[in-house]
């Protein structure tokens, strides 16, 4: 039985996310999305929210569950067992560090190997720091995120939360 890792921030979650989660279910016996900590980022929702919002997003795939991985990725993808860990490439930017990420996982854990996915093109510009900012603005998104979504980025951005916090620390909310 194939398990696949795909972890991300996710905040949040998007179209072209949910797009890499459905093709990997449907190549992956079992697909575990995880929301992960990135230090570079101050989230605008905690991990806890952000896990909520992609186990709804993901309830329609019966072999998909969602976990928080507070550490590296590759220790986790070991800790649950997964051979794979998924990756999303949208452009040719995000090629090079992704390939050095697959290099270091392959250097710190050789049995679990990383495959990259597209997302299907007209999500290939889509980040989740795009569609954060373009919320921030009063913009429209719901081409970019599910409704649910596109409620809870405007309940948060109309609440003045929009700064998030400390990574994996409880929104204020």
């Amino acid at each position: 039985m194939a398990t696949a890792l795909y972890a991300g921030t996710f905040d949040p979650v998007t179209y072209g996310h949910l797009d890499v989660v459905r093709r990997a279910a449907s190549l992956f016996d079992k697909v575990i999305v995880a929301v992960s900590v990135n230090p570079r980022k101050t989230p605008l929702f905690s991990l806890e929210e952000r896990a909520e919002m992609l186990r709804e997003e993901c309830k329609e795939f019966p072999n998909v569950a969602v976990a928080v991985a507070p550490g590296l990725v590759v220790d986790f993808a070991r800790e649950v067992g997964a051979e794979v860990i998924v990756r999303g490439l949208r452009a040719v930017s995000d090629f090079e560090f992704e390939l050095q990420m697959a290099s270091t996982n392959r250097a710190l854990a050789p049995e679990v190997e990383t495959v990259f996915f597209t997302p299907a093109p007209q999500y290939h510009y889509v980040s989740a720091s795009i569609v954060a900012e373009i919320a921030r603005f009063g913009g429209d998104v719901a081409e970019f995120v599910p409704p649910s979504v596109g409620r809870r980025l405007k309940e948060r951005l109309d609440r003045g939360k929009g700064s998030g916090g400390k990574e994996g620390s409880p929104s204020k909310s």
